[in-house]
């Protein structure tokens, strides 16, 4: 019963974190909320092939780190919750000349690459993870550009550990 309570109370959060996240972000087109997840798409962060956060990014990564401090003092000491960071990419394979032997190895870094910049921004790093998905969860599983950059995205899913 203690743990449903928690549950609910983190439910709570997670609705006022991205009703926040909404109002804060809403003049971009390219994130959205998608069920229980934030999704920004990877060319708001990254330039094609790249775990490099551009400038751009980096000021969406402010207000998203600032939003996070906010709702880390809010929510009780006793609710074990991190911020999920889900990388993603297309099925198109890297490019040869990639530093990257994968999809999945991108993933990874740019998940890797938000992360360490929201602690660079002070975010607690004991509430953030970092995870690679590669190419296997995609959006659309259309052949079709629009298709394949639906599926290349970062995703942020506030939840327990």
């Amino acid at each position: 019963m203690a743990l449903a309570q928690r549950v609910q109370e983190l439910s709570r959060y997670r609705s006022d974190f991205f009703g926040r996240l909404r109002q804060i972000l809403s003049q971009r087109s390219d994130i959205r909320v998608v069920g229980d997840r934030f999704v920004f798409q990877s060319e708001v962060l990254f330039s094609s092939g790249s775990d490099e956060i551009n400038a751009a990014g980096q000021k969406e990564l402010d207000k998203l780190a600032d939003a996070i401090k906010e709702l880390s003092g809010e929510i009780p000491d006793e609710i074990n919750w991190v911020l999920r960071v889900d990388g993603h990419t297309d099925i198109r394979p890297v490019s040869q000349a990639s530093r990257f032997r994968s999809n999945w190895e991108l993933s990874a870094a740019r998940a890797i690459s938000v992360v360490r910049y929201l602690i660079d921004k002070n975010v607690d790093p004991k509430r953030l993870v970092a995870a690679g998905f590669g190419s296997n969860q995609p959006l659309d599983d259309e052949n079709t550009d629009e298709a394949y950059a639906k599926s290349r995205r970062i995703e942020l899913k506030l939840t327990t550990r």
